[in-house]
């Protein structure tokens, strides 16, 4: 099998199904809002088809796109993987189970939406995918942030959209060109392999 054929660890690519089947398993239970931890579990974790650093790069792409992110995602990973078919699955199959609940929670909201039972319910779901969303921002803040420049990055970022009201595509736009420059190659950087990323389908020897 060609390194082509491989993921970033040298194992296979997963079938079109098993796109298909792992976004479909992603699209039904990733309740609350949480979507950015599902996915990092189910890519990164479970199926290693994914680093960290590269998880957030393609989630870097995602969030300065217009879209849900989890769409966003699906096509990025599902083409990545496999191509255009890759990416069709995966969509399909990260929409297609909230598209059905979401018809039918539209239905069941509009009968007793309002009870006090219900607000509970949104309220705690809302509660949950906070703490998911922080998990993952502090898993992956432990791996991808190498330098303090990186920190005040991070921290001016939040400060500019949180404190200033800048809209976030421009704030990350400034951010991201800011951060180019700053990680620029510089003469006299040799590669090292605790700290650079493979790429997918390459294999580094000893």
């Amino acid at each position: 099998m060609s390194d082509d054929e491989r993921t970033w660890e040298g194992e296979p690519r997963p079938s079109l199904r098993r796109i298909f089947w792992v976004f479909l398993v992603m699209g039904a239970t990733s309740l609350g809002g949480g979507v950015v931890g599902y996915l990092r579990t189910g890519l990164v974790t479970r199926n290693r088809w994914l680093d960290d650093v590269t998880f957030v790069e393609l989630l870097s792409i995602s969030q300065t796109l217009p879209g849900l992110n989890a769409t966003n995602m699906s096509i990025l990973v599902g083409d990545r993987l496999r191509g255009g078919w890759g990416a069709l699955l995966a969509t399909l199959g990260m929409c297609l189970p909230g598209a059905t609940l979401m018809t039918a929670a539209a239905f069941a909201y509009g009968v007793g939406g309002d009870s006090p039972a219900s607000k509970a319910f949104l309220h705690g779901i809302a509660a949950g995918a906070v703490g998911l969303i922080v998990v993952v921002m502090v898993q992956l803040g432990s791996r991808v942030l190498k330098t303090i420049a990186d920190y005040v990055f991070v921290l001016a970022t939040a400060a500019a959209v949180a404190g200033f009201h800048v809209s976030v595509p421009y704030a990350l736009i400034v951010a991201g060109i800011i951060a180019i420059w700053w990680h620029r190659p510089r003469e006299g950087k040799v590669y090292h392999p605790t700290t650079d990323k493979p790429q997918i389908g390459e294999r580094h020897h000893e």
